[in-house]
């Protein structure tokens, strides 16, 4: 371990160090951020750039006592470093012990699990409140930044932090990004005050009613130090904007912001190399349709990334691509006036990230049917944090009246859906984009269909939303599934014919959040046991909705999928196995009751 950081365990090490020898930390945080998550992956510009801001903060304040909000949180491994927590970042054998974002569960140092944006300013409006009605002192510290500023939850936090009238100190970290380069009016108002040096009467923030300072060179610790010296135990609300470089140290990050802000392990950049994704897919598909359409309109809210948005690919759509910021909610109701205004708006959104516009996808959305397409990536299981898990979309979506919700299981099955979406004008559509590529064909082989079977299974053609496609014909058990879960039903079928002699039914429900009553009372007549299969939280979801339609029947249902808890970065095998979702798993229960 580096010399400086072998010597911290607290911040109360920290403050040992004299202050010259700081510039000399920060040289091996950022080296031990750089080599550790070129290899385990995570965020790498925004960390880098704010690790100077960072020893400022715990050499300055007094943490724990002195509380420290990371917004976001994706900028805290210098804070995790230097509150005991190095060895996940120095030391190749304890790589990824931590967590990429704060986790009360690790450290006294870490007050909330934050791995959305724009609500640190509220929890320390919060935090603050109970400080002054319980008469205690301490400085409560907000860390603001990398794009959270674009969300209105910052804004309601601001507006309310200004009528406090004690100690509130707001660090807002202005590195010219979000995830994506900046993006919305406010920004011209941060350029100005870089370009004055904070001393342009066009403020925000103090048009806002707070204090306000401004820091040149927040990668200069000694000034850092130096700025959050003088507010230390102020009595009233203050902004601290410092202006950063996003990527700091790193030539590459520097150079490519974007796609520097967060890199994924290198196992699985090498994986992705050579193997299709929905990403690209869904880009060729799009470039297409809007060429020939320009009514036709991608919308992202900051977070363009994780759902192949790529820089090129928004330079080529123009005009018919609209980065709104971090703002989910704003982004589905634009999505819903656009559609309103007669043109077709497709809103890319990752699962833990749409639950944020939960009323406006009720109210704006499918309140007034407004016909817009959102297109719901990274739902399911997955080895993640708990912060950034998708695995309640289908409760939430899937509960919505008014909400039409396709769960594709194969690449035609996706395109088909999608294509339709975007031209009907009838009703508000969402599309679970399945992770994995799989074929017509490949379902077809892992059902064994025969040729018969193969020209029933007609391609999603929208005119029957709620149409469900029997995968696999059979009797006494029948698999319902969503999505790419039908390759685990085929798998569990194929092992229950080999160990008991019986051929279950395979049916794929593509519309999670209507039922197909017709095959439902088919299934009744010619089955015993039905299986739900749903990669998500099953408290609400898609079984338990089967479990109730027959429940006044002889049919005995199983519901098959997670338990209503968000797990933190479990191996994905290793829950799959605690779930049962896997093909010995479901077959030992369904022979536990006595076939």
């Amino acid at each position: 371990m580096s010399a400086y950081l072998r010597s911290i365990q607290s911040p109360q090490d920290l403050k040992r160090i004299p202050q010259e020898h700081l510039p000399e930390l920060a040289q091996e945080v950022r080296q031990a951020i750089i080599d550790s998550v070129l290899v385990t992956g995570g965020h790498l510009g925004p960390n880098l750039g704010l690790v100077e801001a960072t020893i400022a903060l715990h050499y300055v304040f007094d943490a724990p006592r002195d509380k420290i909000i990371f917004d976001v949180s994706h900028q805290c491994y210098t804070h995790k470093m230097l509150t005991g927590r190095a060895r996940a970042f120095n030391d190749p054998d304890h790589y990824g012990e931590v967590s990429g974002f704060t986790n009360p569960a690790e450290s006294e140092y870490d007050l909330f699990r934050c791995g959305h944006t724009s609500q640190a300013v509220s929890l320390g409006c919060g935090m603050a409140k109970a400080r002054d009605l319980l008469h205690q002192h301490h400085n409560v510290v907000v860390v603001l930044g990398d794009g959270s500023l674009s969300g209105g939850e910052a804004f309601e936090g601001l507006d309310n932090a200004a009528t406090l009238g004690s100690n509130f100190i707001v660090l807002f970290n202005d590195n010219q990004m979000s995830i994506a380069p900046d993006a919305g009016g406010l920004y011209a108002g941060l350029d100005e005050l870089r370009r004055t040096h904070g001393q342009s009467p066009h403020n925000l923030f103090r048009d806002l009613g707070l204090d306000y300072r401004y820091v040149e060179d927040g990668n200069d610790v000694d000034a850092m130090v130096e700025a959050l010296r003088q507010v230390k135990d102020i009595d009233h609300p203050i902004v601290v904007h410092i202006h950063t470089l996003k990527g700091k140290g790193y030539p590459w990050a520097e150079q490519h912001k974007e796609a520097a802000h967060s890199v994924k392990p290198e196992a699985v950049r090498k994986a992705r190399q050579v193997s299709e994704s929905y990403q690209q897919i869904t880009r060729d598909f799009m470039t297409i349709k809007m060429a020939a359409d320009p009514s036709v309109v991608a919308i992202n809210a900051g977070a363009p990334g994780g759902v192949g948005l790529t820089p090129e690919f928004r330079k080529l759509c123009g005009a018919q691509f609209v980065d709104t910021g971090i703002t989910e909610p704003h982004a589905v109701a634009f999505a819903s006036g656009i559609a309103r205004g007669g043109a077709k708006p497709v809103f890319y959104v990752m699962a833990s990230f749409l639950q944020r516009a939960y009323d406006q996808m009720m109210q704006e959305l499918a309140l007034n049917r407004c016909p817009a397409t959102i297109l719901v990536f990274g739902a399911g299981f997955y080895d993640i944090d708990a912060t950034h898990a998708g695995t309640t979309d289908i409760i939430t979506t899937g509960n919505i009246p008014g909400l039409t919700c396709l769960a594709p299981a194969t690449r035609e099955e996706y395109l088909a859906m999608l294509d339709w979406s975007i031209d009907q004008t009838e009703r508000p559509v969402v599309i679970r984009v399945p992770e994995k590529v799989v074929t017509d064909a490949d379902v077809r082989r892992a059902a064994h269909e025969g040729a018969a079977v193969q020209e029933a299974r007609q391609a999603f053609d929208g005119s029957h939303p709620s149409r469900w496609h029997v995968v696999r014909p059979g009797g006494r058990i029948c698999f319902l599934t969503i999505g790419t879960t039908v390759d685990l039903a085929c798998r569990a079928a194929d092992l229950l014919e080999q160990r008991d002699g019986i051929n279950p039914s395979v049916v794929e429900a593509l519309n999670y959040a209507s039922f197909d009553e017709a095959l439902l009372d088919d299934l009744h007549r010619s089955h015993d046991i039905v299986v739900t299969l749903e990669p998500g939280i099953l408290c609400g979801g898609f079984g338990e909705k089967v479990a109730r339609y027959f429940g006044k029947t002889h049919l005995r249902v199983l519901c098959y999928g997670g338990k209503k808890e968000l797990l933190d970065r479990v191996p994905t095998e290793e829950f799959f196995k605690i779930y049962h979702f896997t093909p010995e798993g479901i077959v030992s229960d369904i022979e536990g009751l006595e076939l």
